[in-house]
């Protein structure tokens, strides 16, 4: 199965990266931030239906918690040849508005 990561989820997961690294001034914890998003998105490649329904604008949308850092999840499309990671985003922002605003093409 491929995986196609959005460029908005990218951006999610360099500024979450850079937010441990920067702001926080932990550099250890940036690093186990980035291993921990490529050891989960390796499972829901592997295993693509374990995540939960997310239920909203984004038909099929599912999500799965950041291995060790359950605030931050992974929203996801999953189909017969790739996973397509729409958005990494932490529980704190308000999840339903940032969704609603995605164009999926």
């Amino acid at each position: 199965m491929k995986v196609e990561l959005f460029p908005r989820a990218e951006a999610d997961i360099i500024r979450q990266f850079r937010y441990y690294l920067v702001d926080q001034d932990t550099p250890l914890i940036a690093v186990r931030f980035r291993e921990a998003v490529i050891e989960s998105i390796s499972q829901l490649k592997a295993h693509p239906r374990i995540g939960s329904l997310f239920r909203g604008s984004i038909s099929g949308l599912r999500s799965w918690p950041v291995k060790g850092f359950d605030m931050i999840r992974i929203y996801y499309l999953d189909g017969p040849s790739r996973l397509r990671v729409v958005r990494v985003l932490h529980g704190k922002r308000d999840i339903r508005q940032i969704l609603s605003q995605e164009k999926l093409l």
